[in-house]
């Protein structure tokens, strides 16, 4: 019997059609056994005891190493949007074909980066710690309306924050060198510029060795003192240690943090006041979350019947 893997941290495996079509045809579906992210060495060794000719992807790291134990995988299907944790060299080189599914995604990411913003800026979880340890304070914040928000990334996300934000009344910069200016309704710029007029700078692109730790001591050093920094996205697109800096000496106004680049965090960054942080939950709508498991398992049964496994 052919296994499928699925290696995302939770995944309703009931009420998925594609699913039950796969089982139908003779596949063993085995899900993930931590509950949990996988480290790299725990692919592994489920690769190695199931060897599936398919799987729905998590973040786990994919690397060659990983991919390489299981020979008989053909498909991969993300569930999500990034790819940053697929080596895709090495998939291709290996013959796996990778799906993802960015379209689910878009809306769930998008509100929980506006959340971010008006938490940072309300200073909402600050005081909601502080009533509950018996210390009530009224604290004055500042509104999104008539602040400047830049966004790095013109994307399927960047573009649903532009739009959620505007609604607000605040006003919106882009930086995207992959984006045709004469296709956005929204101003296009530089990143030394957005970063030295907006209020805001929230980070909406993929993370890669261009981008690794796109947002470092110098950048930050561009920002406002009284900037707000939101990072939904990927944990490696910040320097964790300059921020910690800038935020702990007041040079920037506060973060919100949905990602790390070591997860589960246990930094120090927690022990600031002017840090929000969530548990790398951006898609964790349960509308959202549906719509992407049945997305990532009609992904799954196409890639299979493409590569002539069914």
């Amino acid at each position: 019997m052919s296994a499928l893997l699925i290696t995302t941290s939770s995944f309703n495996t009931s009420a998925n059609p594609a699913l039950q079509e796969l089982a139908a045809k003779g596949y063993q579906i085995i899900t993930n056994p931590h509950n949990r992210r996988l480290t790299e060495d725990e692919a592994v060794e489920l690769f190695t005891k199931y060897d599936p000719v398919g799987m729905i992807a998590g973040v786990e790291p994919l690397t060659r190493r990983a991919l390489e134990r299981a020979p008989k995988l053909r498909v991969i299907a993300r569930c999500g949007t990034g790819l940053d944790n697929v080596d895709l060299d090495a998939a291709r080189d290996l013959g796996k074909a990778v799906y993802h599914t960015p379209d689910a995604t878009s809306q769930p990411v998008a509100e929980l980066t506006i959340g971010l913003i008006l938490a940072a800026l309300r200073h909402i979880t600050l005081a909601d710690r502080e009533i509950r340890n018996q210390k009530w304070q009224a604290r004055m914040g500042n509104l999104l309306q008539g602040k400047c928000v830049g966004l790095i990334g013109g994307g399927r996300i960047g573009l649903k924050v532009a739009d959620l934000v505007s609604g607000f009344g605040a006003s919106i910069l882009i930086h995207d060198p992959m984006v045709d200016a004469t296709q956005l309704t929204y101003q296009l710029v530089g990143l030394d510029d957005l970063l030295t007029r907006a209020d805001i700078v929230s980070l909406h692109i993929p993370y890669n060795e261009t981008t690794h730790q796109l947002i470092n001591q110098e950048r930050l050093s561009r920002m406002k003192s009284t900037a707000i920094l939101i990072n939904t996205a990927r944990g490696g697109l910040v320097n964790e240690a300059a921020l910690y800096e800038a935020l702990k000496h007041n040079r920037i106004g506060g973060a919100a943090l949905d990602v790390f680049e070591h997860e589960p965090y246990k930094g120090p960054l927690v022990e600031l006041d002017n840090l929000v942080v969530t548990a790398h939950m951006g898609s964790y709508a349960a509308e959202a979350r549906t719509a992407m498991e049945l997305e990532a398992a009609r992904l799954l049964l196409h890639g299979l019947e493409k590569a002539d496994f069914t």
